[in-house]
């Protein structure tokens, strides 16, 4: 339960964790400077109530006993009071440590007095703190006795301190929290860029890269997942031109096959042999089609989109609804393939498609519609794999070998960005395409 208030994010944990450290930080060393400010109190005390002894006793002893009262009342302050008493205020020395430590200092000085002396224990009505102590001291002086009564001022309470505790407390805070930060701020940053890459990787853009920079630990990583990212590329760069190089030498043979077919007599084994060739030159074309549309070596350039999508709309013969001035940063002859891909399927199964351009926060929305019969919806996902269509047909009247979404999909994975595809109502399909608003 308590789980559920406490901070998820590194910098939210180590700012509490900063604090309730601070917090028993101060809390210790106002326990000890308490501890460490009472026992120099009782030292002092103990030391002036010593040096008033010794400053009345001479003057007691030497005037008679009708002048000893009244130098006793001078004596007196308003938290220590002096008297001739014919009793004494003490009349054993208790045998706790703070008493006999009182006693032994002054048994050096009173040469053989007899005395008694003891720290006690006192209440305080009215007080959380019940209890005070109290230094008692009574020395014989002829037939009667020095009687001293010691007791420390009553604490006004904690306001005054506690105001300046708390004052010290929040600079303490304030000072602690801010470097603190500072420092997270440097380290989460890696970890954040670190896990904005890993997405973008998860999606297909093998050009997301992490800054080697950082702690040690996390230049490591950054190293690793850059190299990471360099050997995926590698590796997909070479199976696109497999693909292609197996596209592209499959054509020659399949050619040859077609113009001997075509030279059979039997009408209906030759038409046969035609169509399944003519299959084959479809699947072959994708392949080089779909090596093509993932090679990374056109260049990077800033693209407008209105511009983009109203040529686009312009040359595939479909209406562009407009939209706000838009650009985003990729490989113009890529993002023409697959928007490209994504009108051609409106056209060819809806009969024609509309262009629409939107933002949704710091992304480009282009989507592209049409009312033709839609895709099941088990199949919607199922249709960016490889040689996978909406329908069952490899005709080359009806479509292509079903590479056109794949090849969609990685380049836009490629620049960051997100396809996907949903049925409209009552008719048709929408895909959409998201791209990231990069400068």
């Amino acid at each position: 339960m308590m789980r559920r208030f406490l901070p998820n994010g590194i910098a939210g944990q180590f700012a509490l964790l900063l604090a309730l450290a601070l917090l028993a930080a101060t809390l210790i060393a106002l326990v000890a400077q308490g501890v460490d400010r009472a026992r120099f109190d009782r030292a002092a005390r103990v030391e002036r109530e010593v040096e008033r002894i010794f400053g009345v006793l001479p003057g007691i002893e030497a005037v008679g006993p009708e002048r000893r009262e009244r130098l006793a009342r001078e004596a007196s302050t308003r938290f220590a009071r002096v008297s001739v008493d014919a009793r004494p205020l003490i009349t054993e020395t208790p045998r706790d440590m703070r008493s006999l430590g009182l006693a032994r200092l002054l048994a050096e000085r009173l040469e053989g007095r007899v005395f008694f002396a003891g720290v006690v224990v006192q209440p305080v009505q009215g007080r959380l703190r019940h209890e005070i102590e109290a230094i008692l001291i009574s020395i014989a002086v002829g037939d009667a006795w020095l009687n001293i009564r010691s007791a420390p001022p009553v604490d006004p309470g904690p306001g005054g301190d506690a105001d300046v505790v708390v004052l010290v407390f929040g600079l303490s805070l304030v000072a602690v929290l801010g470097a603190g930060l500072l420092f997270i701020r440097r380290l989460v940053r890696p970890l954040d860029a670190l896990a904005q890459a890993a997405t973008a990787a998860g999606q297909g853009d093998r050009s997301a890269r992490v800054p080697e920079d950082g702690p040690r630990e996390l230049q490591a990583a950054a190293v690793a997942f850059n190299a990471m990212q360099v050997a995926i590329a590698r590796f997909e760069a070479e199976r696109m031109r497999t693909m292609g190089a197996v596209g592209h030498d499959l054509r020659t043979p399949i050619t040859s096959l077609r113009i001997r077919a075509e030279m059979l007599e039997d009408a209906a084994l030759r038409d046969s042999m035609v169509r399944t060739l003519d299959e084959m030159a479809v699947m072959a074309d994708g392949l080089v089609g779909f090596a093509k549309g993932s090679r990374e070596d056109e260049a990077v350039t800033r693209i407008d989109l209105v511009g983009f999508l109203s040529r686009l709309a312009a040359d595939r013969g479909v209406v562009f609804a407009g939209g706000p001035d838009l650009a985003v940063r990729g490989r113009h002859v890529a993002l023409t393939r697959a928007v490209g891909n994504l009108v051609d399927n409106a056209l060819r199964y809806g009969g024609g498609g509309t262009l629409r351009l939107a933002q949704a926060g710091d992304m480009a929305v282009i989507t592209v519609e049409d009312d033709g019969p839609g895709i099941p919806a088990e199949r919607l996902e199922a249709v960016f794999a490889p040689f996978v269509r909406g329908d069952d047909s490899r005709s080359a009247e009806t479509g292509g070998a079903g590479l056109g979404l794949s090849i969609a999909q990685t380049i836009i994975a490629g620049m960051g960005g997100q396809i996907r595809l949903a049925n409209r109502v009552p008719q048709g399909l929408l895909a959409e395409v998201r791209l990231p608003l990069r400068d």
